[in-house]
Order: C-alpha cells, then sequence, then structure tokens
C-alpha cells in the first residue's frame, strides 16, 4: 500500500520549506517517528518524521528544491511489498492518501493534520454581489491554466480559451488590450476573459500566489517572463533563472559587471528575518538611549560565582547578568515587557518575560527566547542560555521557541563591537544591544583608575514607552551591571 508524505505546515502559516537533505534513501526501511529530512523554513530548520513504518518507493523532490506545504514529498508502501523501480510520483488517489489523523492525513472540514495543529481550510469563501449587479449567470467550466480568485472566480485579467476557440484582439480606444475567445463550431457558446481591464496596456501574468511573491521578493518583474509551465504559467524556476540572469547594457547603462560578482538567492531564515526587520523598521517609532557602565565589580561577582559548586559545568558568561539586569528592571517596569496591537489599537502589557537571545547563525540570525525567563534562578538561566545559543547555532531551535518573545538582547560585544542601534524584533517594544568590555581609564573614587567599561544601547517603541520610561528602565539595568548588590533592592 503506497503513501504519500505531504509536507506539513510546521511553523504558523508558513507557505513553503527547502529540503535541505534526505535521511533517507529509495530501499530503506523506515519506522514510525524517524526523520525521514530536514527542511527549513523561513523560522529554521527542523526534521520531519515519518508517520508510518514501511518502505520508502520514491523520493519525489531533490535537496535543495523549495516545496510548497501540502505537496507530496516521498512514497512510502506501508504493506511490506518489494520496492519497485523509481517511477514519476502516482496521482493522488483516494488509496494514496494518509489515514486521517496522522500527519498529512484528513481532518475535520477537509482540513489537513499538521505537526503543529491543522492546515488552512479548502472551503472556498463567497463574495456577496455588489449592490445594483445583475445577477449572476451560471458559472462556466474553469479552464486548465486559468487564474481563479480566492472566491473561486476567474479573474478578468486573465487570457483563457478552450481547445476548440479561437481568439480575437479586444481594442479600447485604439489599443488592443487583450482577446477574446469564440468557440469554432457553430452555435457553440462563446466563452471571453480580457487580458486586461479596460484603460490598462499589458497583461496580467499568468502564475500561482507563491510564485508572485517570490518574484516580488526577488525584484523579477513578471510581464517580461515568458512561462514555462502549463499554458504558460510562470514557475518558480522561470522566477529564479531571470533573478539569476545578468544584467543587460539598456538596464544597466551606466554600470558595468564586476568582476567574480555573485548573487545569493534569498531564502528561509534570512527572507523572513528582511521582511521582519523591513516591517519592524517602518512600522515601530525607534528611539535609541545609549549609557556606558563601569562592569568592574560584575566581573569580579562573575569569578566569584564561576568557582562555585552549583555553577559548576555551566558557563558564567557575562551576557547572563546582562540578561539578569534586564529581567530584573522589567520587573520594576512592566510597561518595557509589551508590545503594541495595532488592529486593536491597545498596548498589551505580558504577564512575563520571555527573553529573547539574538543569535547568529549559519542560516542567518535567530532570536529565540526563554519562555518566563523570570521565575529562573541564576544557574538556570545560565543553563538556560546555553542550550539556547547552542541550539540556534546548530540549526535545531524548534519553531515554537521562536515566537512569543517579549523583550530580547543582542550581545554585539562578541564581535568586538562597542555598540548599536538595534531594530525592535517583530511584535516587541524593546531591544538592548551589549556590547564589548574593555579595558578603559575610569574616574573612580576621585581617582583616574582602569576600569572593565562597556556601553548599552536601547531601542524601544515610542508608541509604547516614552523617553522617561526608556531612561528608567536602561538607568536600572546599567546599575544592576555595575553594582550586582543593588539587586537586593530591586
Amino acid at each position: 500500500m503506497l503513501r504519500q508524505f505531504m509536507l506539513p505546515d510546521v511553523g504558523e502559516g508558513l507557505t513553503e520549506g527547502e529540503i535541505l537533505h534526505w535521511l533517507v534513501a529509495v530501499g530503506d526501511t523506515v519506522t514510525v517517528n524517524q526523520p525521514l529530512c530536514e527542511v527549513e523554513t523561513a523560522k529554521a530548520a527542523v526534521e520531519l518524521p515519518s508517520p508510518w513504518a514501511g518502505t520508502v518507493t520514491a523520493l519525489l523532490h531533490e535537496a535543495g528544491s523549495t516545496v510548497d506545504v501540502g505537496t507530496p514529498i516521498i512514497t512510502i508502501d506501508t504493506g511490506g511489498g518489494d520496492v519497485p523501480a523509481p517511477a514519476p510520483a502516482p496521482d493522488r488517489a483516494a488509496d494514496a492518501e494518509p489515514a486521517a489523523g496522522l500527519i498529512g492525513g484528513a481532518a475535520p472540514g477537509g482540513r489537513t493534520a499538521v505537526l503543529v495543529g491543522y492546515g488552512p481550510r479548502t472551503t472556498e469563501a463567497r463574495r456577496r454581489p455588489r449592490r445594483g449587479a445583475p445577477p449572476p449567470s451560471r458559472p462556466a467550466a474553469r479552464v486548465p491554466g486559468a487564474d481563479y480568485g480566492s472566491g473561486g472566480q476567474e479573474r478578468p485579467p486573465l487570457l483563457a480559451t478552450a481547445p476548440d476557440m479561437t481568439t480575437k484582439p479586444v481594442r479600447h480606444g485604439g489599443l488592443e488590450v487583450g482577446r477574446q475567445a469564440e468557440a469554432n463550431a457553430a452555435g457553440g457558446e462563446s466563452v471571453t476573459a480580457l487580458s486586461a481591464a479596460p484603460g490598462r496596456g499589458r497583461a496580467r501574468p499568468l502564475a500561482k500566489p507563491p510564485v508572485r511573491k517570490l518574484a516580488k521578493d526577488l525584484g523579477v518583474d513578471l510581464t517580461a517572463l515568458t512561462g514555462s509551465g502549463p499554458g504558460g504559467v510562470i514557475t518558480r524556476a522561470d522566477v529564479h533563472q531571470a533573478a539569476a540572469a545578468p544584467a543587460s547594457v539598456t538596464e544597466l547603462p551606466s554600470a558595468a559587471a564586476t568582476a567574480g560578482e555573485q548573487r545569493i538567492p534569498v531564502r528561509g531564515v534570512r527572507k523572513h528575518t528582511a521582511a521582519a526587520m523591513v516591517a519592524s523598521a517602518f512600522t515601530a517609532p525607534h528611539v535609541t538611549e545609549f549609557l556606558t557602565v563601569d562592569v568592574t565589580r560584575m566581573l569580579k561577582l562573575r569569578s566569584r560565582l564561576a568557582a562555585r559548586p552549583e555553577f559548576a559545568g555551566v558557563r558564567v558568561s557575562p551576557l547572563l547578568f546582562a540578561a539578569k539586569a534586564v529581567l530584573l528592571a522589567a520587573g520594576r517596569h512592566p510597561m518595557v515587557n509589551s508590545s503594541w496591537d495595532e488592529a486593536a489599537q491597545e498596548i498589551v502589557v505580558h504577564g512575563q518575560v520571555n527573553l529573547g537571545i539574538a543569535a547568529a547563525t549559519p542560516r542567518g540570525l535567530l532570536v529565540p527566547n526563554v519562555k518566563d525567563a523570570g521565575r529562573l534562578s541564576l544557574v538556570e538561566l545560565a543553563t538556560a542560555l546555553a542550550q539556547l545559543t547552542e541550539t540556534a547555532r546548530a540549526g535545531r531551535t524548534a519553531p515554537e521557541d521562536m515566537t512569543g518573545g517579549t523583550i530580547t538582547i543582542t550581545n554585539v560585544g562578541v564581535f568586538g563591537v562597542d555598540t548599536g542601534t538595534p531594530i525592535l524584533n517583530p511584535g516587541e517594544s524593546a531591544i538592548l544591544a551589549f556590547g564589548a568590555i574593555r579595558e578603559m581609564p575610569w574616574v573612580h573614587k576621585g581617582k583616574v583608575r582602569p576600569r572593565q567599561v562597556t556601553q548599552l544601547a536601547l531601542s524601544f517603541d515610542h508608541r509604547v514607552i516614552d523617553g522617561e520610561l526608556g531612561s528608567r528602565f536602561l538607568a536600572d539595568v546599567g546599575a544592576l551591571m555595575s553594582d550586582p548588590g543593588t539587586a537586593l533592592a530591586f
């Protein structure tokens, strides 16, 4: 019995994923929950477990392929028969569908079971007729290759003709704006579709919504492409080919190609990060404040704590003290641990601090968070931070660890950078940049002495946090790092 495993939605409404590499091959025997492949989405790289036990008969996509959610990626024989020779993927018949309740299987309401719940509804939305509009006529048969809107109606801008129809130009003000389809046979009904609405000079290209989004992200003009898919539909391969093609002289008359130029497709984590940062930078009014802090006492305390038995095997880093200072200061100023609800025009003050730590990984910037970090002891917090960053750099961060953050720390000091103006993680109202710790001349007890000094930079959403609140919060963080004994007063 052949079963096809469909790519599930491993995140929150993600539409596609890239198969990084296969962990099984054709002919391999697999068990339930055995990892089949590693897939990178816009949020993380995850391993997909097998929902069945059986023998792998076909890998339907090569490593490196980007696959839409709901697309079959592997075929498994659960009947224990001989492995057939690799062949094209069979049609998705009823006997090849996953069982209800299993990953990729059917669910109530026509939805699909996925790793974290159920996929989007498959029912079609119906649009109410406009006032004064004539009663709707009976629906015409769908045409292969045509583009249909969310309500199931064919979009007027597309050209679609049945095989037994011919086309003739349709002109508007002397300009050909489309073509009209007519039946060849006498007495046959005619189906009319315009390639562009009146007043528009060019046709709307045939492409699926994910392909349109890909073209927008890569800066590719779909109207300039000729689709290689059925009926002239533009495919992902067409878009990638156009994006990788060298610019012509007419496109860049004043620039010459640079020797060794390389183009890197932006996808997965980097694509998601880029979109999130643009959205954050242009929606939340950022304010950044700076504070220089003497952390000599903090480093002395760090040495003493690292020698204690309860911290054996635990890394006591300067970031640990910065994180604890942020948690304590957030407890004194709860409005900092909040977010702006644009739809409701409300400020949401969170009941717990989910502390995000920005981590640089080979796949791009990730910001996993420690849930309810304020309840953890210093030892527990140190362990959680170490596990969080190690998992992120290994590309094994779970999707749930990437969501729900309320405030973030970015440790730019590990790169030898003094400070910066960090951009808010979307949905949060504050982010602290922790700079490098350097030995510098500092006035201490009336004399200039060499001291360990760092710089802090706090960016915050000025819709939620005003200057006074942001300043008091940053001052408290600095005081706790300068003199850790201050924590007793919090």
